[in-house]
């Protein structure tokens, strides 16, 4: 199904399109938009930007490790293991956005059996999806275009890591359902609990107890494990804990949860094969290249934690008041996010230019892999607003009963957005090539993503 198919979509969700106005008492529903716009992008960004930070020091203890190869296999294991983090980040998304329209529709007593058939249907194909990717691995990692350290070294980190994937689904739908409520100071300590586990026990078991990379690994699965806590331990003080779910109660919501489900995560795991598709055509270059493609996998988040926070912390607002039938809230949440990610990309793309060298000596990078980090800070990072046009996008069509559309602009943006201009790029500049052709793909899929949101915005006022 195309975009332009969806709308067949129309006859038969017309009935959820326009929810009957019956407001709920939603922290949402009132209030200046751009504040919640700010305090929900701004806490959870402090969580993300905590997670990051860590990831990026993570990096850093590797590459002081004295191995390029080593760095270039977390940058391999990272991205395969995103394909994990689709599932997770999709469920999340689904238990916000169905738990956010109750709330804001007066029916916030549903949510606890919502979250538990969540939870239990997360766990089931996280755990499938763990034993395929211990088993797989090494495959995986050859097809990306890694081999001999970088290889070994990039498996032997997913198959400490992977099998943990039912607890980090559980911390990741625990933050969704908090996120929901508007708790966002306690869906920000779910990701800065990840963030403390791996701070503080990188140092101690890579170095302390010489572990290695292994204590990389390893510290990332304490991570996980205190992340999941501090998600668990506030829904059971605050909203009543989890509610076994019924057989009648899985049937009602099954449809409701499959419609954002599968989309969503169909929408992120098109994040990941954009950057299997993006390293293999990097890989050519050598271990350099691959090293520093490796090091801006950790900038971006980095520098654009607020960007990525857009997606989920506007999904909240959008989904209470949409269940509340305020539309126009609904179109003014969506123009001050689209304010708020241009003002922060023209804020931080002078700080990555004059930082662009210190990044290189901080990593160790290789001479050979600099001009990647150049093109990075000096065209790319501009271009980034874009991709929260597209971020923005993805959180609005999955609170507006249009969750499959984010997924035909993800697949597109990380597919026909990526492989043909990326090999153009390659052909014109080499691997910084790549990174342009990359960006480029974001703008044109941007724009379209955001014209799409519009354009249901507008369908849903004339129903």
């Amino acid at each position: 199904m195309t975009p332009t198919d969806a709308g067949s979509e129309e006859s038969g969700l017309r009935a959820s399109a326009a929810p009957p106005v019956r407001p709920g008492n939603g922290k949402f529903l009132t209030g200046s938009l751009m504040r919640h716009v700010a305090v929900m992008t701004l806490t959870s960004s402090v969580g993300l930007l905590a997670l990051f930070i860590v990831d990026f020091v993570d990096l850093f203890f590797i590459s002081q490790l004295g191995d390029p190869a080593l760095t270039a296999g977390i940058g391999f294991a990272s991205t395969l293991l995103f394909l994990n983090s689709s599932l997770n980040i999709g469920l999340m998304i689904t238990i916000s956005a169905l738990a956010a329209r109750r709330i804001g529709m007066g029916r916030s007593e549903s949510t606890r059996a919502l979250l538990g058939e969540v939870l239990l249907i997360g766990i089931a194909l996280s755990s499938v999806i763990a034993l395929i990717f211990w088993v797989f691995a090494p495959q995986w990692v050859e097809l990306m275009g890694g081999s001999g350290t970088a290889r070994d070294a990039a498996v032997s980190y997913i198959r400490i890591v992977a099998p943990f994937g039912p607890v980090t689904v559980t911390g990741m739908v625990c933050s969704g359902f908090l996120r929901a409520y508007g708790d966002a100071r306690r869906a920000m300590n779910t990701t800065l609990a990840m963030a403390i586990g791996n701070a503080v026990f990188d140092p101690i078991l890579m170095f302390g107890l010489g572990w290695g990379f292994v204590g990389a690994a390893w510290a990332t699965v304490i991570a996980i494990i205190m992340m999941a806590a501090s998600g668990i331990i506030p829904i059971l003080q605050h909203y009543g804990g989890f509610a076994m779910p019924s057989r009648q109660s899985f049937a009602a919501n099954l449809v409701d949860i499959r419609k954002i489900m599968v989309p969503a995560v169909l929408t992120n795991l098109a994040t990941p094969v954009g950057g299997i598709i993006a390293f293999r055509l990097i890989a050519v270059y050598g271990e350099a290249a691959v090293a520093s493609y490796a090091v801006i996998g950790r900038i971006v988040p980095l520098a654009f934690c607020l960007l990525f926070s857009l997606s989920g912390s506007i999904g909240p607002i959008i989904g209470q008041n949409y269940g509340a039938g305020q539309l126009e809230r609904v179109r003014g949440t969506i123009d001050r996010a689209v304010l708020f990610a241009a003002g922060f990309t023209l804020l931080i793309w002078p700080a990555l230019i004059l930082g662009v060298d210190t990044i290189g000596w901080i990593f160790d990078l290789p001479q050979a892999g600099m001009d990647l980090i150049h093109a990075f800070a000096w065209i790319v990072v501009p271009l980034f607003f874009f991709n929260g046009l597209l971020f923005i996008a993805n959180a609005s069509f999955n609170n507006l009963d249009r969750a499959s559309w984010s997924s035909w602009t993800n697949w597109g943006r990380n597919t026909l957005g990526v492989l043909p201009l990326a090999m153009i790029g390659s052909s014109m500049a080499g691997a910084p090539g790549v990174l342009v052709g990359q960006a480029v793909g974001g703008v044109l899929f941007g724009i379209g993503a955001y014209w799409l949101t519009r354009y249901r915005v507008n369908q849903l006022r004339k129903i």
